[in-house]
């Protein structure tokens, strides 16, 4: 078993390995109780069905995966040769783009505001799962990667997405919607920032189920890196609340399911033929369940020997153009993988 992760986890740069001392696995957000610190934790987008109370497609792998870390060192990025070749889809360009249509003609109807829309892309690789993290991390450096090999099955995860930190009794949020190649095409767009604003209230709703001020501290703020600009805001709050109770509040983000969120959920598991598995469920590095750093578990592959699937997705509003949310999954595998769509 191995777990290397970015520095961002812990306010340092760079990359580092943990020392593992024990992995569980458990099948409910009930059971989660850390006893030792510190801690990787992950949690399964299926973990839906338990918050909400709704049947969604599930796979074998597990919902709650809890990784107790002995020690952890700084190590150097090693450059290795690794090569991807894409098999399949779960949903072709053209059935993406009529269900693009789909969700508007739901919107349209009142049945939601905003759908998270994904595709599910199936890989071959040659080389080293973990050469290949290291080459995504290198083309796309962000706070929240990390690759967790667990003999049976492996994740890479480039995240820059930020679903909760709590120091204390603050807690913040820093969700993205919003995503360009240009600053400006972002910066003026007003499809985004009412995508944006949308999934900042649903935030905004849930940490209020765990305090009662809840505060929006920016607003339409964008962020550059290597391949694309993601426009986030940020919404904190003050709460005495358990992690649990945390979770059961704010699970599973925003960002990666709509409004409203319960509809949303359920849509998007009549719509995406594939299972999201950990993908859109979130990752993190916990000091104590008083200190801790979650991020939404997007730009993420899960792996199985030499087969992997990379997820993508967007944010689908009221007008949407099918093409342009095309190009957008694109942009968004642009740093694990070159397409020329």
């Amino acid at each position: 078993m191995r777990l290397v992760f970015s520095g961002g986890w812990i306010g340092e740069g760079g990359l580092y390995q943990a020392r593992i001392k024990r992995v569980s696995f458990l099948k409910s957000l009930h059971e989660l109780s850390p006893e030792s610190f510190p801690c990787f934790l992950m949690l399964s987008y299926h973990l839906a069905s338990e918050v909400f109370s709704l049947p969604i497609k599930a796979s074998s792998l597990p919902s709650v995966v809890l990784v107790e870390i002995e020690s952890f060192k700084a190590i150097d990025p090693r450059e290795k040769s690794v090569s991807l070749t894409l098999l399949e889809s779960s949903i072709s360009d053209e059935g993406f783009k009529e269900k693009v249509n789909e969700v508007k003609k739901l919107i349209e109807e009142g049945t939601v505001y905003q759908i998270n829309l994904t595709n599910r892309f199936t890989f071959s690789l040659r080389g080293d799962p973990f050469d290949l993290f290291l080459e995504f991390y290198t083309r796309q450096p962000v706070d929240y990667a990390f690759f967790l090999d667990l003999e049976d099955f492996y994740i890479i995860s480039g995240s820059m997405e930020l679903f909760l930190r709590r120091e204390g009794k603050r807690l913040r949020s820093e969700p993205i919607k919003g995503t360009a190649s240009k600053r400006e095409e972002l910066k003026k767009s007003e499809k985004d920032r009412a995508e944006n604003l949308m999934i900042t209230d649903v935030v905004r709703n849930d940490l209020g189920m765990v305090s009662k001020c809840v505060e929006v501290k920016e607003l339409f703020g964008i962020r550059k890196y290597k391949t694309l600009y993601h426009m986030y805001s940020a919404v904190e709050c003050e709460t005495t609340a358990s992690l649990k109770d945390i979770l059961f509040a704010t699970f599973p983000p925003a960002s990666v399911t709509g409004a409203p969120k319960r509809k949303a959920v359920e849509v998007i598991d009549s719509l995406e033929p594939h299972c999201r598995d950990l993908y859109c469920g979130c990752a993190g590095f916990l000091k104590s369940e008083e200190d801790f750093t979650l991020s939404v578990l997007i730009r993420t592959a899960l792996g199985d020997g030499k087969t992997l699937s990379y997820y993508a997705g967007c944010g689908i509003v009221w007008d949407s153009d099918p093409q342009k949310e095309l190009r957008e999954v694109y942009l968004k595998m642009k740093a694990f993988f070159s397409t020329s769509t």
